[in-house]
Formats: structure tokens, sequence, C-alpha cells
């Protein structure tokens, strides 16, 4: 069962604010160039993106980390970050993890380094989910830049 209150040792922390604003916009979270697209039919929840083994992997939206490890089967590192009581964005397979459970996290700050997926190559997996299920993060994320 999930606790519905929070722990009061999670309470002081200086840059954390009560709630986050609920109309905060997201950024995407790495460079590259998308390797498989949304789509729940084929079992991609998500988008993959392809890029260089090590280059930073960012936090797409405010909030706080809420899993930072590798306990979660079929994600390698994986980052979790709670932006609202709605919305998560989860980031997989990173190389290295730069935060830990509890940070608190400005869009575009960098989080981790991208690492190897499942098929051997440099993959970032990244999720958005809405109250805990999965939605197209190409529905949030802005126009991508013509160059990448």
């Amino acid at each position: 069962p999930v606790a519905k209150a929070p722990a009061v040792a999670e309470e002081p922390v200086a840059a954390a604010p009560a709630e986050y604003p609920s109309g905060f916009s997201w950024q995407w979270p790495t460079a590259g160039s998308i390797l498989r697209k949304y789509s729940p039919a084929e079992g991609v929840k998500g988008i993959d993106f392809t890029g260089n083994l090590g280059q930073p992997v960012f936090a797409s939206a405010p909030g706080r980390v809420v899993y930072s490890g590798n306990a979660l089967k079929g994600y390698g590192e994986l980052i979790i970050i709670k932006h609202d009581e709605v919305h998560l964005s989860a980031y997989g397979y990173n190389r290295k993890r730069y935060v830990v459970e509890g940070d608190v996290v400005t869009t575009g700050q960098p989080i981790g380094e991208l690492g190897m997926g499942p098929e051997s190559k440099p993959i970032l997996h990244f999720e958005i989910r809405e109250r805990g299920k999965p939605v197209n993060p190409a529905t949030y994320l802005p126009p991508r830049p013509s160059n990448g």
C-alpha cells in the first residue's frame, strides 16, 4: 500500500515548493534521434532516443526524484521524477545517475548519462505518465529543433 501523507522527514527541503504548478512546460530529455515512437499496441510506452553513450539526460520538467535505481526490470538504471499529483516522467537505461531519491530538480537540469539499452546500443527510454498510465510524450513536448 502507498502511504497518502508524506513522511515528516521529507518536509525540510528548502528548494521544494509545496505543490508544483500544473502549467509547467516540458522539454526534450536528450539530444539524438527518435528510434521508437510511443506505440502502446507494440508495447512501446514512451519514446526511445538514440544518441552517444554518456551524452547528458535532462529533467523534462521540474519536480522531485521519487526513484533512482535499477531494481525495476526492463529499464536499466532508471530515474523517475514526480512533477505534480498527476504527472511522472521516467528515464531508463542511464549509464550514470546524477540524482537520488528526494532531490528537487529543475527543467533542463542534467540528471544522468545516456547508457546502453537492451539491444546493446545507446538508448534513452523516456515516458510520461498521467495518474500512473503511460501517455504519448510527444503531446507534451515542444516541437523538435530541426537539427535534431
